[in-house]
């Protein structure tokens, strides 16, 4: 059994864990911290320093960001202290382990590439856009298992607003709407994201995932991509940082 390390960066929690890369699934039980507030460069380091420590761990280390990210330098923060803006993360990150080896990409992406490897997407051609739910919307958008890096659709526009201000699982727990009401604006993003893109599949992520069976019927009508749960749940992008640090370690 091959084991990576994979952090999963969030806008309320920072998880990791050892991951089976033979299965597609974790080793151990998940550890997880609260991202701090504010979500400064050397706070969130001090909690992927606790999450890997708390399983000594001492081998790579692949960690997931929610925004874009280029050769391990985050371009932008959107739902983290905009200090984070042009930060040498991996460079950070493995000063802060020790010198461990340590990968960093976008967190949508790193959830879609386990999905298409392990999950819902396992096998699927033609365009499948993964989108996570959760303090924003991530994406990760295929083409014939071919991932669209840092596609970041939850900042498309829609009535005005960045669609994830309107339409993330933040939204609807801040203003407090029922599983209906947020489901309506679920579906008006979906319509205007397979207007652009024509996908045959849409697979939904990030912890809302449990509760498909709250909302995906409420959502698929009319849109004509089936639609799925994510397979690995909160656990994609774990997974997927485990995944990306193993093919930059040559593992």
């Amino acid at each position: 059994m091959q084991q990576i390390f994979g952090v999963d960066i969030g806008g309320s929690g920072i998880k990791g864990a050892p991951v089976d890369l033979d299965r597609g699934d974790l080793a151990r039980e998940r550890y997880k911290v609260l991202t701090p507030h504010p979500a400064t460069p050397e706070a969130v380091a001090d909690g992927v320093v606790q999450v890997v420590s708390h399983f000594g761990w001492s081998g790579p280390v692949g960690v997931t960001f929610p925004g874009v990210v280029t050769e391990g330098v985050t371009r932008t923060a959107a739902n983290v202290d905009k200090a984070w803006v042009d930060v040498d993360a991996r460079a950070l990150l493995s000063g802060r382990l020790a010198g461990l080896p340590v990968t960093v990409l976008n967190d949508a992406d790193a959830a879609g590439v386990a999905e298409m490897t392990f999950g819902a997407g396992r096998g699927r051609t033609g365009t499948v856009i993964l989108l996570t739910f959760g303090t924003g919307i991530g994406s990760a958008v295929f083409t014939d298992g071919r991932l669209v890096a840092n596609s970041e659709l939850g900042h498309l526009e829609l009535h005005g607003h960045d669609a994830e201000k309107k339409a993330s699982t933040k939204a609807k727990d801040d203003e407090q709407l029922n599983w209906e009401k947020w489901a309506k604006r679920v579906h008006k993003y979906l319509a205007h994201v397979e207007m652009l893109f024509s996908p045959e599949l849409f697979i939904i992520g990030g912890g809302v995932s449990r509760k498909a069976d709250k909302f995906l019927p409420m959502v698929a009508d009319g849109i004509r991509a089936e639609i799925v749960p994510a397979t690995l749940q909160n656990n994609a992008g774990i997974v997927g940082a485990a995944m990306a640090a193993r093919r930059s370690a040559a593992i």
